[in-house]
């Protein structure tokens, strides 16, 4: 029996030397990759609009579409990673969809042959529901305030994420002893490894339904639940 790993990968490896003041000023030096990345992700959405109606009638992703989407979030995860969602290092993200094999960051999925016809109408809302639930308490979502019996006192702002708060620990340990702490940057990496497994799936790149699961470590473990 053999054993493979979820098709979404996500892995990254932690730069041994960091800037202890450089994270003050990545939001700014991100600017250009930010502007980019609007553009980027509205091409997403249209294709994975398109992507839809192809899986609906014919089953397949694709595959020109299949390679844009995953060069979109490979492309997020590695500014993520240079920023705020990693900091786990110093090195400025390249300006490419394509996998850059000397980066630290790297993201892929693999290209399903088929995809179920009957999933599609659902998995992307339904089914991915409860993991919604775990990805806004990761990533930050939406929160509000309990309103008056009148509904006139309802306040909607946006919700600080799991992910967001661990890295500013990290952020502020970096800066004060010059170093990252390693269990620490596992733990951020299986929260955000958790985060982009459910994006993709929610992008319909697989039928296979993401783990429940806080897979820890810069490096994609294997899964004995998917054992063949």
């Amino acid at each position: 029996m053999s054993t493979v790993t979820y098709p979404v990968s996500v892995r990254a490896r932690l730069d041994t030397r960091l800037s202890r003041w450089l994270w003050l000023v990545k939001w700014a030096l991100l600017i250009p990759h930010y502007i980019v990345l609007f553009f980027l992700w509205v091409g997403f959405v249209g294709a994975s609009v398109i992507a839809f109606f192809a899986i609906l009638f014919t089953g397949r992703y694709p595959a020109r579409l299949f390679a844009y989407n995953v060069g979109v979030l490979r492309w997020t995860w590695r500014v993520s990673f240079y920023a705020y969602s990693g900091l786990g290092t110093d090195r400025y993200p390249p300006f490419t969809l394509a996998d850059v094999a000397s980066y630290p960051a790297h993201f892929d999925v693999q290209y399903p042959q088929r995809l179920s016809r009957g999933l599609v109408l659902v998995k992307w809302w339904l089914l991915a529901l409860p993991h919604y639930l775990v990805t806004g308490v990761l990533a930050g979502g939406i929160a509000w305030s309990t309103e008056a019996a009148d509904h006139s006192h309802t306040n909607y702002g946006s919700g600080l994420g799991l992910i967001s708060v661990l890295v500013l620990i990290a952020a502020v340990t970096l800066a004060v002893t010059g170093a990252y702490p390693p269990s620490l940057f596992d733990f951020i990496l299986g929260c955000n490894r958790w985060v982009l497994r459910v994006v993709a799936y929610a992008a319909l790149m697989t039928d296979q339904y993401p783990p429940f699961r806080l897979d820890l470590g810069g490096d994609d473990p294997v899964d004995d639940a998917v054992a063949v």
